[in-house]
């Protein structure tokens, strides 16, 4: 079973078990997050499609470390002017063990073909 939702503005996919680095959450080490923007839930009959997020579904996660991503080099300049700036950049990171992806009552499913 697998889940694909939204946070920080970006789709992740996430499964029970796993480990998923998201951009920083206001939650201190330690504590659960649920995460109730799922877009689609995949079981292994089943497929939900929200629209766009399905309701009752959410995904229960324990906040591990609050980390910073490698640095991202930003370097600009423009021919024959003599401008040149380098700049970078670390992005905030908040990293999530998921525990748990909670089913509710979606209404739309759609069976896979097999």
């Amino acid at each position: 079973m697998y889940a694909v939702i939204e946070t920080g503005g970006k789709q992740i996919k996430v499964s029970s078990g796993q480990r998923v680095r998201v951009e920083k959450l206001p939650v201190a080490v330690g504590e659960e997050v649920i995460f109730n923007r799922v877009l689609l839930l995949r079981d292994d009959a089943s497929v939900m499609v929200g629209t766009p997020y399905l309701e009752g579904v959410s995904v229960i996660g324990r906040v591990v470390d609050h980390i910073k991503d490698k640095k991202v080099i930003i370097f600009k300049h423009k021919r024959r002017k003599n401008y040149r700036k380098k700049i970078g950049h670390r992005q905030l990171l908040t990293v999530v063990d998921i525990q748990s992806i909670n089913r509710g009552d979606a209404p739309e499913e759609v069976a896979l073909a097999q």
